[in-house]
């Protein structure tokens, strides 16, 4: 080969080499490049999209100025829209696209690399309806879809709870969740959450205070936190007089019970009336015999240990205590009952005098 052929051959190769060699070095420096937030950024991808709709998002957020090496990079990474992961985001300062993009891949698990999770709490609800709203205000998941799905016979059939029972199912507590968790998915964890909350020591202190199941102490503990939900030394004691009643065949008449059934039209009131106690409903237990068929509210997991653990009195009667202390007087007899509820009604009517003088 002459001298000139080398050197013409020499020259096709380094252009050869070239050619392959600087598309990589300008892939890896457009993977360098760094997002422009200065600061964390909440982002969320909330539906599938390809890899140029994340891009433009990225751009629109003001996280990204460089779409076309970002693009770049994600082909070179195979990032489509088949394994971009749907939920919620935090994109620190000066991250660099290759770990953006390595983020919102997903993983084995279904959830993008970099995907957060975010605190779910439903405490102090009453119904249901309640609990899809606290939670639906904390997740990508509508309050309605939730609801029908709660509803679903099949669900119900699922997890062993009727309608009236279900709010049993779930222990309020602080709880992480992906962003984009759906209906199915939020209730599985929370049916693990009770088998975990049940234990095989709480499931044999069912038998020994005399229920038979979560759900009935769960129900009775709603029932002991709607009639006090401050003082919590009284718990165990509520608890251990509404299983007295049980026990001897004696209605419970407790008044959160009917109020219950009235939804939202006696909140506030303070003076219950009989009409108000006349009510006919399956919630009323100055109507019917034992246990409602299930929770009037979430009652904390503090409250159902206290119905575990009630205390061993032999009070059949409680009335609050005729001052602000958010307290009762107990009692064995009817008579002493009827003697402390005179002295609540008088401080009542009085207190009540006082406010309209004011």
């Amino acid at each position: 080969m002459s001298k000139r052929n080398k050197i013409v051959a020499i020259i096709i190769i380094a252009l050869v080499l070239i050619s392959i060699i600087t598309p990589k070095i300008i892939l890896f420096f457009s993977g360098d490049k760094i997002s422009c937030n200065k600061k964390p950024i909440e982002f969320f991808i909330l539906s599938p999209m390809k890899l140029e709709s994340l891009a433009n998002l990225l751009v629109k957020k003001g996280i990204i100025d460089d779409k076309s090496a970002f693009i770049s990079v994600g082909e070179y990474k195979n990032i489509s829209q088949k394994n971009i992961a749907l939920g919620k985001y935090i994109i620190k300062p000066e991250t660099n696209y290759r770990s953006l993009l390595n983020g919102f891949r997903q993983n084995s698990n279904g959830n993008g690399n970099s995907e957060v999770q975010v605190e779910v709490k439903f405490n102090n609800c009453i119904t249901i309806n309640d609990l899809a709203k606290k939670v639906s205000s904390c997740l990508y998941l509508d309050s309605a879809k939730l609801i029908s799905y709660l509803s679903d016979k099949n669900t119900l059939k699922k997890y062993g709870f009727t309608p009236q029972q279900l709010p049993a199912l779930f222990i309020p507590n602080t709880y992480q969740f992906f962003y984009d968790t759906d209906e199915k998915q939020f209730v599985e964890r929370m049916a693990k959450e009770f088998k975990i909350f049940w234990t095989n020591e709480r499931k044999e202190k069912i038998k020994q205070i005399g229920l038979n199941s979560p759900s009935e102490v769960v129900t009775l503990a709603s029932i002991v936190y709607s009639e006090q939900s401050i003082v919590s030394e009284e718990w165990p004691i509520i608890a251990g007089l509404y299983l007295n009643r049980i026990r001897q065949g004696i209605r419970l008449q407790s008044d959160p019970t009917f109020k219950f059934c009235w939804g939202d039209i006696l909140k506030g009131v303070q003076r219950l009336l009989n009409i108000h106690r006349e009510i006919n409903c399956e919630y009323n237990t100055y109507k019917i015999n034992g246990l409602p068929p299930g929770p009037i509210c979430l009652p904390p997991t503090t409250v159902v240990d206290a119905v575990l653990n009630k205390a061993d009195v032999n009070f059949i009667y409680m009335c609050a205590k005729p001052d602000y202390s958010h307290r009762h007087n107990f009692a064995v007899s009817g008579t002493e009952h009827m003697k402390n509820a005179k002295k609540f009604q008088n401080w009542l009517s009085n207190e009540l005098k006082k406010k309209n003088k004011r």
